[in-house]
């Protein structure tokens, strides 16, 4: 019986339905893994499929697509290590998320997914069956139990693989970001460890799909919890590791132990991979957006910079009569910093044929509100036929406060394919300026420095749609906002709560009407990166029509 066991983790950015680009990346890691002397080579979670497939993955030409070329891979992977990756299994009518292990041109075992996760951005009830409490695979003599993703957040499964004889488990994961997640991870993970005294392999894939993202952070615990070995989140990459059995059983041999940053540059990073994902799995090589002068559109502008590189990002200025002569130094001076592709067209002469054009109708009416939208939405058809014209998506830059009550133009500001701060407060905009400014990374395409003046930070925040409007005028003060949003939107707070927290009453009825009123905005909005578990996509789903109201 071998004494010593090495396991190549393969932690990857798979693209949801390219399964012959999925598998080519699963080939690959397997021959780096076999060079490298492994037993097994690991993937994650549905890697053949890509993750998450939502209904996708329920089609039968799909999952019988995917379910081919795992076969094909056991195949073409015959002589070597054994091949741990992540698919769909149909047994009658029955389709389960699996583990499947491929050893000497066959399939030899496949670990079903027992715990369905149904919160969330997951809703696998409804695509998936439960599987079967089972027993652990052999390799090579070696018997590993696999705790798929879910199955490891709770004690049974790993209870049950170590009863059945399970040496150490290696669990497959596509577990996508919010902030402080990785310690939510490390103490379920550390809790699992605890109550069955095997080593644990933690793998988690990386990259963007949709609002998900996937950030990595492999890690592998000892038993008594100890961390033997730790992967950088967001990057994709191999690790061997080699695990050694002695008297007490097996033990992982202790590696490098990769940092991670802080949760302002997690968060960043987010938002520039799941940005370039996005455009890079869409087919998209270049952007646009509107570039105001404001703060919102200068960090969207430098996500995206980072994210593609400025020579691909255009940025245009779109003036009106209300746009100070501040905000056209301003953007100017981002565009210029970052060293992106700066326009000027102005709406001026657009929107005077918009007004004789409505005038007819409109007699006998003052002007209001619809005045101020036909600005934006005559900015969001220019930028639409910029965008048509030159093939680059276009950008929305509206912060998680202004899409929570709102404060947007639908069929205006809010055009566009995604919004990388869609789930950004503005209290939490201004900050993530300022870490910009003062951080660079390799992984960022723009240049260091202050790319975003401190005027920009500096200003008070206006639609300028009208003269000397301030946001303020409409809304709280955004610390006041996101607080009393915070508590409405990411901690189902009531309004009663929002008072004992020491807000206003009218205040925080005044927003809780906005949340609900501007539902069907959102409905109809941009995806955009998720950040936490209270972002406006899956994560929260509330209907349309809906008379309810917080007596409080």
């Amino acid at each position: 019986m071998a004494d010593s066991f090495r396991i190549t983790l393969a932690q990857l950015n798979p693209v949801v339905g390219d399964i012959a680009g999925n598998a080519a990346q699963a080939r690959a890691a397997w021959e780096a893994g076999r060079d490298a002397g492994a037993d097994l080579v690991a993937l994650t979670e549905m890697f053949i499929t890509g993750y998450n497939t939502q209904d996708l993955v329920e089609k039968p030409v799909f999952h019988q697509t995917a379910i081919a070329a795992l076969e094909q891979l056991a195949r073409e992977c015959a002589d070597g290590p054994a091949l741990a990756i992540g698919g769909p299994h149909v047994e009658g009518a029955s389709l389960y998320n699996a583990l499947y292990i491929l050893k000497g041109g066959q399939v030899t075992h496949r670990a079903l997914k027992h715990n369905l996760p149904n919160e969330t951005v997951f809703d696998e009830v409804r695509i998936f069956d439960a599987g079967p409490l089972g027993g652990p695979y052999a390799v090579d003599g070696v018997r590993i139990g696999s705790p798929v993703c879910e199955d490891a957040w709770h004690p049974e499964v790993a209870e049950t693989l170590e009863e059945t004889g399970a040496e150490f488990l290696l669990v497959p994961n596509g577990s996508p970001y919010y902030r402080g997640k990785f310690e939510t991870r490390l103490n379920h993970m550390v809790a699992r460890v605890v109550e069955t005294g095997l080593p644990l392999i933690y793998l988690n894939m990386v990259g963007g799909q949709d609002d998900q993202v996937f950030d990595g952070g492999s890690f592998a615990l000892n038993p008594g919890g100890e961390i033997a070995m730790q992967m950088p989140v967001f990057e994709t990459g191999l690790r061997h590791i080699d695990l050694v059995r002695g008297a007490e059983g097996w033990r992982i041999t202790p590696q490098e132990i990769t940092a991670h940053p802080d949760e302002w540059e997690q968060d960043y990073r987010a938002m520039v991979l799941s940005l370039r994902d996005y455009l890079g799995k869409t087919g998209f090589t270049k952007v646009l957006l509107g570039l105001s002068g404001g703060i919102d559109s200068a960090i969207v502008a430098t996500i995206a910079a980072d994210a593609i590189g400025p020579q691909n990002v255009r940025c245009v200025m779109l003036p009106s009569e209300y746009t100070s002569s501040a905000s056209l130094e301003d953007a100017e001076a981002v565009a210029r910093a970052l060293g992106c592709r700066y326009d000027y067209v102005p709406i001026a002469q657009g929107r005077q044929a918009i007004t004789a054009t409505l005038a007819p109708l409109f007699e006998g009416t003052e002007p209001d509100l619809t005045e101020e939208n036909i600005q934006s939405r005559l900015r969001g058809l220019l930028l639409m036929a910029l965008s048509n014209k030159f093939g680059e998506m276009l950008l929305t830059t509206g912060n998680k406060s202004e899409v929570a009550v709102g404060y947007a133009t639908i069929y205006g500001d809010m055009a566009g394919g995604y919004n990388p701060i869609k789930d950004l407060y503005k209290t939490r905009v201004f900050e993530q300026c300022r870490w910009r400014n003062a951080n660079h990374r390799p992984w960022m395409m723009a240049t260091a420095g202050e790319v975003i003046p401190a005027r920009v930070i500096s200003k008070p925040p206006s639609a300028e749609l009208r003269e000397d409007q301030k946001d303020s005028d409409s809304l709280p003060d955004y610390p006041v906002l996101d607080a009393i949003l915070e508590m409405l939107v990411d901690q189902d707070a009531s309004v009663a709560d929002c008072v004992a927290a020491g807000h206003d009453a009218d205040v925080v009825k005044k927003v809780e009407r906005l949340i609900y009123l501007s539902e069907y905005k959102r409905f109809q909005s941009a995806p955009g990166t998720r950040l936490t578990k209270g972002a406006f996509w899956l994560d929260r789903r509330y209907p349309i029509v809906n008379r309810w109201r917080d007596p409080g």
